[in-house]
């Protein structure tokens, strides 16, 4: 069985400015995604599902699905503030989304094989979805049995400010032990890379530090376990009108209770994206670069 790719493209670019999943950065107009699902479809990924919000649906499928057909088939899902477990509404104030659990959620009566979520305007590179499009693709016996791409801090910075990431602490054995969301991780005066933590500290990260950018690796049971963990969320945070329910916070969880475990997967992958609008023009030249070397073809789809 092929697993799926899930792409969470609901989110407004709110540094960058607009709707950066649309944003033409390639040689030809090719949009960040356009990358991840090429180098999906030739990773093995059999399908691909796009959880969107409804109000950009139109743009959405004229300027991006309309392009992917006869090349891999795809479904889409939509995540709104509204969609709940029976029992919960939303706060009458809150505008902001429930966070990527919740647009992970989403995609429950769609997906029902292994699967990989991706955020749209990351660029991850071939070697990531070789990886784990690889542990995707083996037996599943257990439930629980899910992993993560593990990128190398250094390969994920930018020189136009700082980033959040997730940092990774793993066992012996590889296996995830603990994600610490840093949101302030950027390049000291020495070009070191450091984070400021909860005491205040500077501290400094190795370049090879694994860090999470979002692209997990999860068996359907995965939506079960949201749902019960989102409920607990809503109960204690339901009322908010701006705390998320994230994917870390559901694996961390998991991880603890001894109901999952997740492999950190090693990639040599360089990601890039648009955090800053100052950053576009770096990622249009890597492009360019790419498209050069033969790495990816003129005409993708």
């Amino acid at each position: 069985m092929k697993p799926t790719l899930f792409v969470l493209a609901a989110g407004m670019g709110s540094r960058y400015g607009g709707l950066k999943q649309l944003d033409g950065v390639g040689p030809q107009g090719q949009t960040i995604m356009d990358y991840s699902i090429y180098d999906a479809i030739r990773a093995g990924f059999g399908k691909v599902v796009f959880v969107i919000r409804k109000d950009f649906e139109p743009d959405f499928r004229e300027k991006i699905l309309s392009k992917y057909e006869g090349h891999v088939p795809v479904e889409v899902v939509f995540q709104a503030i509204d969609k709940l477990p029976e029992g919960y509404t939303a706060p009458a104030d809150r505008v902001k989304p429930w966070g990527t659990n919740h647009a992970v959620l989403m995609g429950k009566d769609v997906i029902r094989e292994p699967f990989a979520v991706i955020n749209a305007d990351d660029f991850y590179g071939r070697d990531a979805f070789e990886v784990i499009a690889r542990e995707l693709s083996r037996p599943h016996d257990n439930a629980g049995d899910y992993c993560m791409v593990g990128f190398r801090v250094g390969n994920t910075m930018t020189e136009n400010g700082t980033v959040a990431r997730g940092v990774c602490s793993t066992d012996a054995a590889g296996m995830l032990t603990k994600v610490v969301e840093r949101t302030d991780i950027g390049y000291d005066a020495d070009h070191r890379i450091t984070y400021t933590d909860e005491a205040g500290t500077t501290c400094t990260l190795e370049p090879a530090t694994p860090v999470s950018m979002n692209l997990w690796g999860f068996t359907p049971e995965y939506f079960d376990f949201s749902e019960r963990e989102f409920r607990r969320f809503l109960d204690a945070h339901g009322t908010e009108l701006k705390s998320e329910f994230y994917i870390p916070t559901c694996i961390d969880t998991l991880i603890n209770s001894g109901e999952a475990t997740v492999r950190v997967l090693d990639t040599d992958s360089r990601w890039f994206g648009v955090t800053y609008a100052a950053d576009r023009q770096g990622v249009v030249d890597r492009l360019a670069a790419l498209h050069a070397a033969g790495e990816y073809p003129e005409k993708m789809f």
